[in-house]
């Protein structure tokens, strides 16, 4: 569905500020659910433009959905979709009459646009929206609205950008219910970018993870928490020199009286940990288990955070 071999781009976004995407590697397969994660500043918009023909690479190939991005841009753009971070209706026009016209503009005939604007107005739950102007909308609303107007035309591929960031945790609960019965009914491959890290932890079949223009992770989201971040273990004795001793015994990190261990099943590893401390006469207070998230895998990988937005954009 994708293929990108050593995308490069520099390119100024503002006065003496650049974005690049020094060297990628990617294959998406169709059918998966790709989430793109890094830090504000990583790449994720230069490649998301690469791949959706805005913006041409100045080396290496990438083929989207069986079209060359640089050779037959037109062809991408027949088999893709795009929901941006802004809004994509306009106001002029009622929700329903945007369907139909961005239908027509991807060459469906009168009758074919007007069918599949009622098809996603009832897929979406939009049919009591559908003659309101989208200003009128709450932003979940205008959410499905964008979303619909990607679909319009049966792409094999939608690109999401940050589709649910300044909403509501009930309005992203909707739109992620709506994606997936999308995805259910068409088959479409979904590759978006998002910054709730829970999301692409628990919707995301795959995770690819881009710092400094470079891929520096990829894999499913418990595979990278397994292999890169472990478990943890975290405990508190005493004393710091029953802490100290324990940090030892299970080669972790001692803090005051609070030790720190990474280990790959610490729902396995805690209680021999703790038959070995007792056995060593350390007293143990407090006991709990942790599971990493992909914030870990990020801090594991650059030690910094995933979602640090200090990074220059």
């Amino acid at each position: 569905m994708i293929h990108a071999r050593g995308l490069t781009r520099v390119f100024k976004v503002k006065k003496e500020t650049v974005e690049a995407v020094r060297g990628i590697d990617l294959d998406i397969e169709a059918g998966q659910l790709v989430a793109f994660l890094g830090p504000n500043g990583a790449g994720k918009s230069t490649t998301l433009r690469i791949l959706t023909t805005l913006l041409p690479p100045t080396s290496g190939t990438a083929t989207v959905a069986g079209h060359d991005v640089v050779k037959d841009p037109a062809g991408v753009r027949s088999r893709i979709g795009y929901v941006g971070q802004r809004n994509s209706a306009g106001e002029g026009f009622l929700a329903r009459d945007e369907l139909v016209t961005q239908g027509r503009c991807y060459g469906l005939p009168a009758k074919e646009a007007a069918a599949r604007a009622d098809e996603l107005l009832g897929l979406l739950h939009l049919e009591p929206l559908a003659k309101r102007r989208p200003g009128t909308l709450s932003g979940g609303q205008r959410r499905r609205l964008d979303i619909a107007l990607g679909l319009v035309h049966r792409p094999d591929l939608l690109f999401l950008d940050e589709p649910s960031t300044g909403l509501d945790p009930k309005s992203r609960a909707e739109i992620w219910e709506h994606i997936l019965r999308l995805r259910e009914a068409y088959g479409t491959t979904l590759f978006l970018t998002t910054h709730y890290l829970e999301e692409a932890d628990s919707m995301a079949e795959r995770v690819v993870i881009i710092d400094n223009g470079r891929i520096i992770a990829d894999g499913t989201s418990e595979q990278l928490k397994n292999d890169l971040a472990g478990d943890h273990i975290t405990i508190t004795t005493s004393t710091e020199e029953e802490a100290r001793r324990a940090a030892g015994m299970g080669n972790g990190t001692a803090e005051g009286t609070t030790v720190r261990l990474r280990v790959s099943n610490a729902a396995a590893a805690l209680p021999d940990y703790l038959r070995t401390l007792d056995g060593a006469g350390i007293k143990v207070t407090t006991a709990e288990t942790t599971r990493p998230t992909l914030d870990d895998v990020f801090l594991s990988l650059t030690g910094r955070s995933l979602t640090d937005d200090n990074i220059p954009a």
